[in-house]
């Protein structure tokens, strides 16, 4: 039989240790994450992410990420220059191919699903 699986409170939920933000271009951002769920094929994952203010660049060449912001507020920077503010509540995607630059206004926690291509 396959359960389904509960993870409980997202925003209090302790996950881990801050460490600086490898992809950083503006801010002293440090970034914390947790895997709460993989694929059996490895294919997906879901977990929590939680960065502090400043920007960095990101990059989804192999894989979209779906994220749906639990605390804070960012602005997502399109490589073509247009851009967008999310906060708290709201939910997007990242398609395979996107790259561009995130904005942290505040200390922000999400949700994300990362699919790999080819699923």
């Amino acid at each position: 039989m396959i359960s389904f699986e509960n993870f409980g409170d997202l925003l209090s939920l302790d996950i881990g240790a801050f460490e600086p933000k490898p992809t950083s271009i503006e801010g002293d951002q440090q970034e914390a994450a947790v895997v709460l769920w993989t694929s059996p094929n490895g294919k997906l994952e879901t977990g929590i992410w939680e960065c502090t203010p400043g920007r960095f660049t990101a990059d989804r060449s192999k894989n979209s990420e779906i994220c749906h912001l639990l605390s804070g507020s960012v602005t997502l920077h399109n490589s073509d220059g247009t851009e967008q503010k999310i906060g708290a509540g709201e939910m997007f995607v990242l398609p395979i191919g996107w790259r561009g630059e995130w904005t942290i206004h505040e200390q922000t926690r999400k949700i994300y699903t990362m699919i790999d291509e080819g699923v």
